[in-house]
């Protein structure tokens, strides 16, 4: 009798996060979950409470049948911009599964080229739990990632603002100047280095 794992349609989800800030590279998660280990409250993780997003990243990673990250670098952000950073960040998610989705579901409306069949689901994070598995990996990922990079790079606030352009991260820059791991081609950042 063949398994419910072995019949089950490989559909990936996949989401990113990090488009928005001007520091820290953009991550992206691939997921592919397995219909007989439901998870509870899968939700889009900007939802979410960080504490919830932590549970539930645990969850993912023990149920699911498979899971991956990828990520593009500050560098390759300010070469090919934002938009085809976060479609190579999840190219690399999904090529790095460790099993071959028969569909990739796509949250947003761009999607990456792959060597599999890809749809766009807009607010895809809401409506298909692969997605929300994914949004909620990348970003407990990427905020672990943006807290350590607050102790290599103290004064910014990176802990609590995660890169995004708030008022205390403008005014950091503006004292402390830009550090290597902001992103050079956003505006705040590359009108501050015009001045000099």
């Amino acid at each position: 009798m063949r398994s419910n794992r072995i019949v089950q349609k490989l559909i990936a989800g996949v989401d990113e996060v990090g488009r928005g800030p001007l520091a820290g590279p953009v991550i992206a998660a691939a997921v592919i979950l397995d219909e007989t280990k439901p998870i509870e409250g899968l939700a889009d993780s900007k939802t979410l409470s960080a504490k919830r997003r932590e549970e539930l990243s645990v969850l993912i990673k023990e149920r699911a049948l498979c899971w991956a990250l990828g990520r593009a670098e500050v560098e390759e952000i300010d070469r090919i911009n934002i938009l085809q950073a976060s479609l190579l960040a999840m190219q690399r998610a999904v090529a790095t599964l460790s099993l071959p989705p028969a569909l990739v579901l796509v949250d947003g409306n761009q999607a990456p080229e792959l060597g599999c069949p890809v749809q766009t689901v807009v607010r895809g994070d809401i409506s298909i739990p692969a997605i929300s598995a994914a949004s909620i990996l990348a970003k407990v990922t990427r905020d672990a990632e943006m807290c350590e990079l607050d102790s290599r790079f103290p004064g910014y606030g990176f802990s609590k603002h995660k890169g995004y352009p708030t008022a205390a991260h403008l005014r950091a820059l503006e004292k402390q100047g830009v550090s290597s791991i902001h992103r050079r081609t956003f505006g705040p950042v590359r009108e501050l280095l015009n001045k000099f």
